[in-house]
């Protein structure tokens, strides 16, 4: 088993039909809001160390927690903030994983020029001109990994942690089978 670490888990809920950004911003002062920069309210939370973006259509957006649980910590958090001030919020509002971002090392040096150019991985992208790394999308699920020569891989694009595991596995499994590993 590979050692898989979680690096950023982005989630959003949707809490009202919409929200008064700039009446919230008043209430909550340790938000930062400015519309010229940016249309979201946000929220910063430094245990865990995380970002919450509160949109006037009532969605929130959550990113920087390591793990779904604490995601669903700070969606809670949020939940009751809103609900503090008086705003009613959908019934039973949904959280969704809208991306994980996961790191993995095989702990070796990998040639990224010669991987690319084997045939078993068709849906690999290599231009060391452009980008260090080799980015590779996973058939079947919807996640890209991406390859560095120091042998880290960077897993991006899953929405369960099951996807990430499989994905890091699998190819771990194809180097494996190129010789590579």
């Amino acid at each position: 088993m590979t050692d898989i670490i979680i690096e950023n888990v982005v989630s959003t809920i949707q809490l009202t039909a919409g929200l008064d950004i700039q009446q919230l911003a008043e209430k909550i002062h340790d938000s930062k809001y400015d519309p010229g920069e940016f249309p979201g309210l946000a929220l910063h939370f430094s245990e865990p160390k995380t970002v919450a973006l509160l949109f006037p259509s009532g969605k929130v957006v959550c990113t920087g927690t390591k793990n779904i649980e604490d995601a669903e910590n700070i969606m809670n958090k949020i939940t009751s903030r809103i609900q503090d001030y008086g705003i009613s919020i959908v019934e039973e509002p949904e959280m969704k994983i809208q991306n994980i971002v996961a790191s993995s090392n095989i702990g070796r040096e990998l040639n990224l020029t010669s991987i690319a150019n084997n045939i078993l991985l068709e849906n690999a992208e290599y231009a060391p001109d452009q980008f260090p790394g080799l980015v590779y999308k996973m058939d079947g699920l919807d996640t890209t990994l991406i390859l560095f020569e120091s042998g880290k891989i960077v897993c991006t694009g899953a929405k369960k942690l099951e996807d990430v595991t499989t994905s890091i596995n699998t190819i771990k499994d194809k180097l494996s089978s190129m010789g590579v590993l």
